[in-house]
């Protein structure tokens, strides 16, 4: 909805003012007014009822004048009077109370063209005071093609959000964590079979060793003995006549 120009909502005032003045007559009493803030649909539902609540203080008893004036972008109209509601084709109605001191107006037909600030005034004519005759602060009516998210549904996603950000964060945790275990493991089986190798390897060097000092000894030890029994053969040459 486009900004609404502060001359325009200074003139809307002075109308409303001036009517409210006009519908009002002789007699003393206070007159509060409230609306809601802002109301934000889409223009499919196809009608919208914003609703207007009042109290009054020191009040003669009588009927109130209910008032509806709408601010645009461009141009500020007075929608509903004392005698009802002044548009084409019931474009806006005003609800029946369902209390004595509540009021409506219903807008039919929503385009997104209805957006613009609804001011409800309420309006004594059983009184002249100045008070007697009040607005509200407005009705800002947002008319969109798309319903925008809720607040209570953004709250709903942004706490799933962080829970997924948390549930992530923790598989990956547990991921790093088993591959850091899993390494460990394959690097202390790598360091066994290493040293297993290493002892079958000197397992081997020793049998091997011992072998070849046992064949070493024995090839040794012949050729000594051979040497002996020549020895005591050339003696015994020697000693025969």
């Amino acid at each position: 909805m486009e900004a609404v120009p502060a001359a325009g909502r200074t003139v809307l005032t002075l109308e409303v003012t001036l009517l409210l003045f006009h519908v009002g007559a002789a007699g003393d009493c206070t007159v509060s007014v409230s609306q809601p803030p802002v109301l934000d649909v889409v223009y499919t539902q196809g009608a919208v009822t914003l609703p207007c609540s009042f109290s009054t203080v020191g009040c003669p008893p009588g009927p109130p004048d209910r008032l509806w004036f709408r601010l645009g972008a461009h141009q500020s109209e007075s929608l509903c009077l004392g005698s009802g509601c002044q548009s084409e084709a019931d474009k806006f109605t005003e609800g029946k109370a369902l209390a004595e001191n509540q009021g409506s107006l219903t807008i039919n037909r929503l385009t997104p063209n209805d957006s613009a600030i609804y001011i409800c005034g309420i309006a004594l004519p059983s009184s002249g005071e100045p008070r007697a005759k009040q607005t509200g602060a407005g009705t800002v009516l947002v008319v969109r093609e798309t319903k925008g998210l809720s607040k209570e549904l953004h709250s709903f996603l942004i706490a799933l959000l962080s829970l997924l950000s948390i549930y992530v964060a923790g598989v990956l945790g547990i991921i790093i964590v088993l591959y850091k275990s899993k390494s460990n493991t394959l690097r202390n089986k790598e360091t066994e079979d290493s040293q297993k190798k290493k002892s079958a390897r000197r397992i081997f060097q020793e049998i091997a060793q011992e072998l070849y000092n046992k064949r070493h000894v024995g090839t040794s030890q012949q050729p000594e003995k051979d040497n002996t029994y020549e020895n005591r053969r050339a003696l015994d040459n020697y000693e025969t006549p």
